[in-house]
């Protein structure tokens, strides 16, 4: 008489969970990795790029001090539905489309920085 071997059905179950474990982490890793990933830093324009580069820029260092001391207007020439939704504090309202007809509300003395974003 030959005997036979008993086959045990044993349970896949802890297979299923190395296996499953395995690709969690993995896929845990790949996340973690491209989260840690900054954005590039954003490069200066070149100055061919800049659009009239005759024009002087204000840092917003020179902006904010001469705002304080009141020798500067802070212009927003966007629409008034933007510049109503938000704006910088202490800033007049023209926009483009009335510049030319509205430039007398403005002191002519006063240097006018000019914003719309």
């Amino acid at each position: 008489m030959t005997k036979r071997k008993k086959h045990t059905n044993k349970s896949q179950s802890p297979l299923f969970l190395l296996v499953g474990g395995g690709i969690a982490l993995i896929v845990a890793a790949f996340l973690l990795i491209n989260q840690n990933r900054q954005a590039p830093a954003a490069q200066a324009p070149i100055a061919e790029e800049i659009p009239y580069p005759e024009i002087a820029r204000a840092s917003l260092e020179e902006a904010k001090t001469a705002l304080d001391s009141g020798s500067a207007i802070l212009l927003d020439v966007r629409s008034a539905e933007a510049f109503a939704s938000q704006h910088i504090a202490g800033a007049v309202n023209i926009p483009t489309a009335e510049i030319e007809t509205r430039l007398s509300d403005l002191d002519p003395n006063a240097w006018i920085i000019p914003y719309c974003t």
